[in-house]
């Protein structure tokens, strides 16, 4: 009983963000800020942290739930029926400047509270040590879109800051390699490879400054539930911003690479730029986790081995 009653739990407190995904498909776009694709990634998080729990959920905060949840499948329908528009008309109301990023925020925002209301349903406040990383990531999420809807290109300029250093080091290295001209001039590349010239202006989040904040948030959490010594666990999270960073360098390199020996069409650019952080950052976001826990395993798994051989 108690297993079907985690998997019922897990389906339920799933409902919404499956809900997005099979009947409005076309919105779950992979790049951050045009689309769902976030919810697919929140929902492995919430899945991945809640299959295979000893604890019994009870039948009554099982049930509790479902209201909410469908009253937060009514918001997902009632975007199609006006809700949209309004969200749109409200936004000049709060001096928004990037209309796109404002109404996906408040997708996230909903999606952020159900998911918390629902993890306190069933878990009480401990849900903050068992299954933090999925609201985290959503909330994370959220928070960034309202940065870029808020403070969009080069306007917050803390956030802009480290993007120069990131272009410096892109045109470094295709001149090394010598994939063409690469020439940086603050946050803007001109280069001129085998279809052409082409300038690029990179701002924070196309830098993917985003995916350093939304690592610190999830990675934050998983440490958080992970019973190691304090010291491991800045190190681990030193490494991932690290990796974070690396990963993010590898973006803009891709991008400038695309340009230079791919096309400099700005419509097929944009294309591969909409998808070239997520596809990158994400694996590297689910792979860094995987690392940790197996080196984790591994090294409890020893000092088992040690303590019954002594």
């Amino acid at each position: 009983m108690q297993n079907w009653n985690l998997i019922f739990g897990i389906f339920i407190i799933s409902s919404p963000i499956l809900f997005a995904i099979i009947v409005f498909p076309d919105s779950i776009a992979w790049s951050w800020n045009e689309g769902r694709g976030g919810y697919f990634f929140a929902l492995i998080f919430v899945v991945a942290e809640l299959i295979g729990l000893k604890i019994v959920i009870s039948k009554k905060r099982l049930f509790s739930l479902i209201p909410i949840a469908l009253l937060t499948i009514f918001y997902l329908l009632s975007l199609e029926y006006g809700l949209r528009e309004f969200l749109i008309e409200s936004a000049t109301q709060f001096n928004v400047q990037l209309i796109y990023s404002w109404t996906w925020m408040w997708d996230f925002i909903v999606m952020t509270i159900f998911i918390v209301v629902g993890l306190t349903i069933f878990f009480g406040k401990r849900w903050i040590r068992i299954a933090p990383a999925g609201p985290i990531f959503l909330s994370g999420t959220a928070i960034i879109l309202s940065l870029d809807a808020f403070f969009p290109y080069d306007t917050l300029g803390p956030l802009q800051y480290i993007v120069p250093y990131f272009v410096q080091a892109n045109v470094w290295l295709i001149t090394f390699l010598d994939l063409g001209t690469a020439v940086a001039r603050d946050n803007i590349m001109f280069l001129r490879g085998e279809h052409g010239s082409m300038a690029l202006q990179v701002f924070w989040p196309s830098a993917g400054v985003h995916s350093i904040i939304i690592f610190s948030l999830v990675i934050g959490a998983f440490m958080l539930k992970m019973n190691i010594p304090r010291n491991r666990k800045i190190i681990y999270f030193i490494l991932g911003i690290i990796g974070t960073i690396g990963v993010n360098l590898i973006r803009i390199f891709s991008l400038s690479w695309y340009a230079l020996k791919v096309t400099t069409d700005p419509v097929a650019w944009e294309e591969y730029h909409k998808i070239a952080g997520e596809i990158m950052f994400l694996p590297w976001l689910f792979a860094f986790i995987l690392i940790v826990i197996v080196i984790e395993s591994r090294r409890l798994n020893k000092l088992d081995s040690d303590n019954i051989k002594n």
